[in-house]
């Protein structure tokens, strides 16, 4: 890793890719420390100190804490995931839409306007529920018209820059620049977050020299191995050998070689995490602001299934069916959107016509039912690994109230974006040296 970095800041074009892509990270961090004008600041403070838990976590980790300071940023990219979720799903009920999505680049961005406008329309929404909601407990400092439009014009504007940003880091910088806008948010959290840990189970008081160092062992231990996990997962892949036919044109003859076909274990990568979270997490975000979610009504008791510092709890164990549904949620993700990114039958239909095989199945679907039955067996593999690192931080905030805002979802997402961000970087770094070689 490092000698790709060293490599890469050799070469100019990278290097100002990299300088620009901190620029923007920069850019990111002090707008999340901007506060959104006509909030103030001390009730938002007791609403959420009064508001603990894992109903927050996640969405401030997604936000990079700018959410629960209320800063400009405090919607961040979420409407953005949110808008991507509903587009992924709409690309399979609407033909039109599936149409532009096998429309090749043409199709994709067409598909990447309406996402954006989606975004917007969200952030509207959005907005409008926080500033409302925040007025009627007195959040703002003046609840009348003029306060509440500006709110949600400022958090609207917000998260539409944050847009913007991503897509030209992903122009002008390195990496996917919504993934690095995500995760610089979640590091960002980090810090506090293990400085909590420490606190809560390393330093307490009463714990004797040997109980506190064995302690922060475990803790490290689990981080680390749950990362090294998390790599191993992101880097596995099922390699699926083809052979080309030789073909005799005049003297030459063309073909004849063999190569592989790499199926990542994790077809997915950090995608159903993101969306089974997004969608257990929303509803119980919307039920705080709006004050709901107490008692002991029906619906009272589905929010509390729905919110992470409720399972595996041993007080509390009849709210772990929420955690069944987010496993479900997460595997039924991996097959769904690896479903619309990845056809078999096309790739059968391409080897084909480029004249290769694999070894004991006919070119064509006999090909592309070979294929499906490895994938559909990877995509259960990976997502059982998606499955364990989310659990076990899950299992440790429920069991032991081990309350952080970064967890197997968060891990996963900086691991990922970390690995890919490199490999990025090492491509095109190898791409300028052949270059160079070449015009040498």
């Amino acid at each position: 890793m490092f000698e790709t970095l060293k490599k890469a800041f050799q070469i100019k074009d990278i290097r100002k890719k990299i300088f620009y892509t901190l620029l923007m990270l920069v850019v990111i961090r002090i707008g999340c420390e901007l506060p959104t004008p006509g909030i103030n600041s001390s009730v938002i403070k007791d609403f959420f100190a009064q508001n603990t838990g894992e109903v927050f976590n996640l969405f401030n980790a997604f936000t990079g804490g700018s959410f629960e300071q209320m800063s400009i940023f405090a919607l961040n990219i979420t409407p953005y995931i949110t808008s991507s979720i509903i587009m992924q799903l709409l690309t399979i009920a609407i033909p039109k839409l599936e149409e532009l999505h096998r429309d090749g680049e043409e199709g994709r961005k067409k598909i990447t306007a309406i996402t954006r406008y989606v975004t917007v329309g969200l952030s509207l929404i959005e907005s409008t529920a926080m500033a409302i909601g925040f007025g009627q407990r007195g959040a703002l400092t003046n609840f009348n018209a003029i306060t509440v439009i500006m709110v949600i014009v400022s958090l609207t504007a917000g998260s539409s820059f944050l847009m913007w940003v991503g897509e030209r880091i992903t122009q002008n910088g390195v990496g996917n620049g919504i993934s690095v806008v995500l995760t610089i948010n979640i590091i960002s959290r980090i810090p506090s977050d293990i400085a909590s840990l420490f606190k809560q189970f390393v330093m307490a008081d009463g714990k004797s020299v040997a109980s506190r160092g064995l302690a922060a062992i475990i803790i490290i231990a689990i981080i680390v191995g749950v990362v090294v996990f998390v790599i191993i997962l992101n880097d596995a892949e099922r390699k699926i050998s083809v052979q080309y036919s030789q073909k005799v044109v005049g003297r030459k003859t063309y073909g004849g070689s063999s190569t592989y076909i790499p199926l990542k274990v994790n077809t997915a990568g950090v995608i159903p995490i993101i969306f089974a979270s997004s969608i257990m997490q929303f509803p119980v975000v919307i039920a705080q602001f709006l004050g709901k979610g107490q008692g002991t009504g029906v619906g009272a008791t589905i929010l509390k299934g729905m919110t992470q510092s409720n399972w595996l709890n041993p007080d509390k164990w009849g709210y772990s069916i929420g955690l069944v549904v987010y496993i479900i949620l997460t595997i039924f993700f991996a097959y769904f959107y690896t479903s619309i990114t990845f056809n078999p039958l096309e790739l059968a239909n391409n080897l084909k016509k480029s004249g290769g095989f694999i070894p004991g199945y006919r070119p064509g679907k006999p090909t592309s039912d070979y294929l499906t039955h490895i994938l559909n067996h990877l995509i259960f593999i990976g997502a059982t690994g998606l499955v364990i690192v989310q659990v076990i931080p899950i299992f440790f905030s429920g069991y032991f109230g081990a309350s952080v805002s970064f967890g197997g979802t968060s891990l996963i997402i900086i691991v990922s974006v970390i690995l890919e961000t490199i490999k990025q970087v090492e491509s095109q770094t190898l791409v300028r040296e052949y270059k160079g070689f070449l015009n040498t």
